[in-house]
């Protein structure tokens, strides 16, 4: 099995550890994020009614910042907490899907607790 496979399963083996815990409810729904090779994504889910509430990506044409560098994740991030906030969803839990929490997926997570988000 190649190195780059065996990752990937790693990060889905803790993924699906973490999920077992973790779900967004109607009064604390899941911020997820999704890292490519060239974008991040990020959305809100309800798991309980199965819907997503929220969302913001890097390939969003009103992204100041494109591609997968921290700088779009920052702005993944404001852009995320400015929707959500517009919608009057302040408490989320936070669900890095399996990613190490460095890097991209701090930064968005920083972006949007200064953006006004709880977790």
């Amino acid at each position: 099995m190649k190195p780059s496979q065996k990752k990937m399963q790693r990060r889905i083996r803790r993924k699906k550890h973490v999920r077992k815990v973790v779900s967004g409810t109607g009064d604390r729904p899941r911020l997820t994020v999704f890292r490519s090779n060239k974008n991040i994504y990020a959305q809100i889910v309800d798991d309980a009614q199965g819907q997503t509430l929220v969302s913001a990506s890097s390939r969003e044409k009103d992204q100041p910042t494109t591609g997968g560098n921290i700088d779009a994740a920052k702005a993944v991030g404001e852009a995320l907490a400015a929707k959500a906030v517009g919608q009057g969803i302040k408490k989320v839990v936070f669900d890095r899907n399996g990613y190490p929490y460095h890097g991209r997926v701090r930064e968005l997570a920083d972006a949007a607790r200064k953006g006004g988000l709880e977790f």
